[in-house]
């Protein structure tokens, strides 16, 4: 792609800012600190739909905001196609479109031949009247099918849970021009033991989905990683665990692999808006300030 999104280095996963869960105000001003603080993009999360992404849009003035992920099962591609270039129009561009497949568990019985059905999807908004350009749209690619779709048929890629050394062999696949921009979960917390059982905690529900399970055993792990909620190699693989010098370490490691853009989560023993963490890592990150 000759055209990459504007991300920076450092950006922000979160579900906590859509509206679903905490009131209009809040979201608003928590979202707009994290612009103000220098984060290149924030990755709402939650399966998010366009105009929760929208809300976003409003509240902000430089940040890219993209969906991390809206689910192709759940919104009409014609829909998301008008939404998109709607909130572009408005917001200078900066809405960038993050599409995934979900999970059967999820999905139900809609889950049928997801690779094809992304195929068709990323088809319906290319022809659609307010047609997507692949430049401002990505895929949750964890495999090499969809990582080469990511390549061919978007500006890159957008995986979730995995490694700097997925991040290297995604690189491989992608070559230099796609956008590759991982997420990376931390927990802020010194005391180990209950860095990992926040972890845990957090990660056991993600162990039932078999896309990531599928990853990770690609990636060397096995069926003993998966009980109680991880194993402890597991949670230093997936996680980030410490204090925000941790972190930049870890951080650096996505970035020295091949990624362009690191979106952080901040998992926490509560689901509230983490801004006291939030302006931490905005002093240890590599962000632009300016």
């Amino acid at each position: 792609m000759t055209s990459r999104p504007a991300l920076g280095k450092i950006g922000i996963w979160t579900a906590a800012l859509k509206t679903d869960y905490a009131p209009s105000e809040q979201v608003g001003e928590a979202v707009a600190e994290l612009d103000e603080l220098g984060y290149g993009a924030v990755w709402l999360g939650g399966s998010p739909s366009p105009d929760q992404a929208g809300v976003l849009l409003d509240a902000t003035s430089r940040i890219t905001v993209a969906t991390g992920i809206l689910s192709i099962w759940d919104h009409e591609a014609a829909y998301v196609a008008e939404r998109h270039t709607a909130l572009n129009a408005a917001h200078g561009g900066r809405f960038l479109l993050g599409l995934g497949v979900s999970h059967s568990a999820l999905a139900g019985e809609r889950y049928q031949r997801p690779y094809t059905a992304m195929k068709e999807y990323l088809n319906a908004l290319d022809s659609a009247p307010t047609p997507v350009p692949a430049t401002q749209r990505v895929l949750a690619a964890l495999g090499p099918k969809m990582l080469k779709l990511s390549r061919d048929r978007a500006a890159g890629a957008h995986p979730y849970l995995v490694t700097p050394e997925h991040t290297a062999e995604a690189r491989d696949v992608l070559g230099k021009e796609a956008v590759l921009a991982p997420e990376l979960k931390v927990v802020l917390d010194t005391d180990l033991d209950r860095a990992r059982a926040t972890a845990r905690d957090y990660l056991g529900r993600y162990l039932a989905l078999p896309n990531y399970t599928k990853n990770f055993k690609r990636l060397g792990f096995e069926d003993a990683d998966f009980a109680d909620g991880g194993s402890d190699r597991l949670l230093s693989a997936m996680y980030a665990l410490g204090d925000a010098e941790t972190i930049r370490a870890r951080v650096d490691e996505f970035l020295a692999a091949g990624a362009d853009h690191l979106a952080i989560q901040v998992v926490s023993d509560d689901q509230a808006l983490p801004r006291e963490q939030w302006r931490t890592l905005a002093e240890a990150l590599p962000l632009d300030k300016s």
